[in-house]
C-alpha cells in the first residue's frame, strides 16, 4: 500500500511517500530554520506562510523522485494535531485536496504517534508493545505502546518540553535558535558537574516531568555572572544541562519499563538526536538487559516518512476522516 503524507506541524514541511508502513520511497522535507533564526524562534504567521509556498512543490518533487505516478497513490495521510494551528492547516487542506482529486482514503495522524512510527521505518523487526519516550520541542511524554494504534501516556511534563528547555537556555546563553544541536556541541567540552542544576519531581506522579525550574536555573546563572562580572563557563554550563536533562529522562523511563516488564525501549521526537541522552540510554539499557531502539538523526526531526508509517496502521485499524477534517493546536494521544 503506498500513502502520500503530510506533515507541517511546525516549521518543517514534508511530503514523502511511505509503502506498507517501512519502506520510504522518499521524503522531501523544506525546513525554516533560516526563516526564523533571525527571530530567535518560530513565528507561526511565517511558518504557515511558508508551508504554503512550498508544499505543492514538494509534492511533485517526492513523485518524481520516486518515479511513481499520482494513479499509484492509494491513500494521503497528514499530521492534523498537535502543532502551530495555521501550520497544522497548510498541510491539513493540502491532503484533503490531494485525497478529494485522487479520490482515495485520507487518514488523519497524530504527529506523537507519527514520531513513534519513526522508529518502524528504522526496525522493522519492531513491534508492539513497547515503551516509548517522545521528546520534542513542544512535547515530553512516556507512551505505553500496547499496539499500533493503542497507546497510553503514562506521564508528560507539567510545563516546558525538553526541547523547549533547551531552546530557551540556549537563546539566553547568546547561542541562538534552535538551541539543540548548539548546546549539544558545546557541552562536548564542558564539565558536566560545573554547575549544580535542579532535576524537579512530581509527588503525585512519578512519571511527570517538569523542565521550567531547570530552565529558569539556568537564566538564573546566566543573568547572575552578567550582573557580578563572574566569567560564565558556557561549555560547562550546557553539559551540566545536558546531563540534568538527560538523568530527568532516563531514570523515569528505566524505572517505567521496570514497572510494565517491557524488554524494548523506544526514543522519538527531535531531542532524541541530543547525544549525551543517547549515550545514557544506551548505557541504562545495557546494564538493564533491555533492547534500545533510538532513530537515524535524519528521523528524529519533524519529517513526512514518520507520518506515512503511522498513517498505514491507522489505515489498517479503520481510521479515515473526510472533508470536514480540522486541524487542532492541541489533542490527547
Amino acid at each position: 500500500m503506498l500513502i502520500l503524507s503530510v506533515e507541517s506541524s511546525c516549521d518543517e514541511t514534508a511530503v514523502a511517500l511511505v509503502e506498507d508502513g517501512r519502506r520510504v520511497l522518499t521524503d522531501q522535507i523544506f525546513s525554516q530554520v533560516a526563516l526564523h533564526k533571525i527571530y530567535g524562534g518560530v513565528v507561526p504567521e511565517i511558518a504557515a506562510r511558508s508551508h504554503l509556498e512550498v508544499i505543492v512543490q514538494l509534492a511533485d518533487r517526492a513523485l518524481k523522485e520516486a518515479g511513481v505516478s499520482r494513479r499509484n497513490i492509494d491513500a494521503v495521510a497528514c499530521t492534523y494535531a498537535p502543532g502551530l494551528i495555521g501550520a497544522v492547516l497548510v498541510g491539513v487542506n493540502f491532503a484533503k485536496s490531494a485525497a478529494l482529486a485522487l479520490d482515495v482514503p485520507l487518514i488523519p495522524v497524530h504527529h506523537i504517534r507519527g514520531h513513534i512510527a519513526a522508529n518502524y521505518i528504522a526496525y522493522p523487526e519492531l513491534e508492539p508493545p513497547f515503551l516509548c519516550l517522545a521528546i520534542s520541542g513542544g512535547n515530553t511524554m512516556l507512551v505505553d505502546v500496547q499496539g499500533y494504534t493503542d497507546m497510553r501516556v503514562l506521564g508528560r511534563t507539567r510545563d516546558d518540553a525538553a526541547g523547549e528547555c533547551f531552546d530557551k537556555s540556549a537563546r539566553v546563553m547568546g547561542l541562538g535558535y534552535p538551541g539543540g544541536k548548539p548546546i549539544d556541541d558545546l557541552s562536548q567540552t564542558g564539565d558536566d558537574h560545573r554547575y549544580d542544576l535542579p532535576r524537579p519531581y512530581v509527588g503525585d506522579n512519578p512519571f511527570d516531568m517538569s523542565f521550567s525550574g531547570l530552565k529558569t536555573s539556568v537564566v538564573n546563572i546566566v543573568h547572575h555572572c552578567e550582573q557580578t562580572g563572574e566569567p560564565l563557563d558556557k561549555p560547562g554550563l550546557a553539559a551540566s544541562l545536558c546531563r540534568a536533562v538527560s538523568e530527568s529522562l532516563v531514570d523515569r523511563t528505566m524505572e517505567a519499563a521496570k514497572m510494565l516488564g517491557y524488554q524494548h525501549i523506544a526514543v522519538a521526537g527531535g531531542v532524541a538526536a541530543n547525544s549525551r541522552i543517547r549515550r545514557d540510554f544506551q548505557t541504562a539499557c545495557e546494564e538493564a538487559g533491555k533492547a534500545l531502539y533510538t532513530p537515524p538523526m535524519r528521523l528524529c526531526g519533524d519529517n513526512g516518512a514518520m507520518i506515512g508509517a503511522q498513517g498505514y496502521y491507522e489505515y489498517l485499524a479503520g481510521t479515515r476522516a473526510g472533508s470536514d477534517l480540522n486541524a487542532y493546536a492541541t489533542m490527547e494521544l
